[in-house]
């Protein structure tokens, strides 16, 4: 699935044989697509799981040279996806995404949630430990958004890829690398512990071809990601139906006294965002497709 996709062609790889292992050696100008053909389809599915899809966004999904190139990775979608009108369509998923992802009995695209039960748990504050470390801010729009939801981990690595392309163009292999090696790590703290066994439950459960398509090609990409990164990663999510709430666990200094206005500040003092930090809702509107044209 990855390979058609991404236009792989193994042809234009250099291989070296170095006693029973066979080591790929791919040039700067084949990594840097690979890349951003990667970053493509991470921006793919964040737009299909970070919120109910646009008009923008399902116009170009359904032009035929996408269908084409989707249609090759194995994406069967139904007549309700590819004949229904536009605007009934775009009602038809914004209601399909509300009782799949956000409404009570649904199965919300959070990490937090898939492995403990609860919503903002350590998941949460450890990816936005991670997107502030590397330059990433996420402020509230019109709704909430969680820093451990599906299509922004998405996002978040697509983004990363992007910087690896661009640092590789400037003759910057060192940072490319190191960004791999976030990936990875992002990859085997967050994503590979719960997108699998998610993504197997909501192709189960999806009644629009259109979710549960998007989610057996989420499964195939984690997996093959996985394997291409030579990660090993336990499937924590296991695709479950109902997941018990873990205990809360609280920890506090009963004599420091409690101030809501000193954590109201210090919150403001964590959350502002320096010159350089670039807003990851900023990014799901530029050029989800482009790449895949």
């Amino acid at each position: 699935m990855l390979k058609t996709v991404l236009a792989l062609d193994d042809n234009q790889e250099d291989v070296v044989a170095t006693g029973e292992t066979t080591a790929v050696l791919a040039s700067p100008a084949e990594t840097i697509a690979d890349c951003r053909a990667r970053a493509a389809v991470y921006r793919l599915l964040s737009g299909a799981f970070v919120e109910e899809p646009g008009s923008k966004f399902v116009a170009a999904l359904r032009t035929p040279e996408t269908l084409a190139e989707l249609a090759e990775a194995g994406l069967r979608f139904d007549a309700d996806f590819l004949d229904t009108p536009q605007d009934a369509l775009l009602e038809a998923l914004a209601i399909e995404y509300t009782q799949q992802f956000a409404s009570s009995g649904g199965f919300p695209p959070v990490e937090s949630v898939r492995l403990t039960g609860r919503y903002k748990q350590e998941p949460n504050f450890d990816t936005m430990q991670t997107y502030k470390r590397l330059g990433f801010v996420l402020r509230p729009g019109r709704f909430e958004v969680f820093a451990d939801q599906l299509g922004i981990e998405l996002m978040f690595v697509a983004e990363l890829l992007e910087r690896g392309a661009t640092a590789l163009e400037q003759g910057d292999a060192v940072t490319q690398r190191r960004l791999e090696k976030e990936i990875k790590r992002f990859w085997t703290q967050h994503l590979g512990r719960w997108v699998r066994g998610y993504s197997r439950l909501i192709e189960r459960t999806a009644e629009h071809s259109f979710y549960r398509e998007m989610a057996r090609f989420l499964g195939g990409f984690a997996a093959e990601e996985i394997e291409a990164m030579g990660l090993r990663i336990e499937d924590t999510d296991q695709a479950r139906l109902e997941v018990p709430k873990d205990e809360i666990r609280v920890e506090f200094n009963p004599n420091e006294p409690v101030c809501n206005g000193c954590m109201t500040d210090a919150l403001s003092t964590t959350l502002a965002a320096p010159d350089n930090v670039r807003r990851l809702e900023e990014l799901r509107d530029a050029n989800q497709l482009n790449d895949l044209r």
